[in-house]
């Protein structure tokens, strides 16, 4: 694949992060936390993918993804460990308020999982900008 055409993948699986970005803020704002905590993983899900997209790696299993995220941008330096703690909260999160019938989270924890995300996307966002 060109250059180009990893350009244009990544771009749209960044912007799908915005979308689930936006989203979980309005799910936020609406009392709708399990679902807002959903869509806060999956923008740092597609803004990981976005990154990937450089490297031609595709890989659609969550547990995929992550692992080469964090082999390949953050064991290496190239974005700080924050950001893997950030991923694992957030993906943690999401598995329980998607399998978990009796799992509940509360504003607060919500409002901080939506803050991480956005800060993990901006940070994708200033690595992205310099490709």
């Amino acid at each position: 694949m060109e250059l180009k055409e990893r350009k244009s993948l990544s771009d749209v699986r960044y912007q799908r992060a915005l979308e689930c970005l936006a989203a979980a803020k309005s799910l936020l704002e609406s009392g709708n936390y399990k679902s807002a905590a959903n869509r806060s993983y999956y923008a740092v899900f597609h803004a990981m993918r976005s990154v990937l997209a450089f490297d031609e790696v595709d890989r659609r299993h969550h547990s995929s993804v992550i692992s080469e995220f964090r082999k390949r941008y953050i064991k290496t330096g190239i974005f700080e460990t924050e950001l893997s703690k950030i991923i694992s909260v957030l993906f943690d999160t999401r598995t329980d308020s998607d399998y978990d019938d009796f799992f509940v989270i509360s504003k607060e924890e919500v409002v901080e999982q939506t803050k991480n995300a956005e800060y993990f996307l901006n940070q994708i966002k200033l690595f992205l900008d310099k490709k």
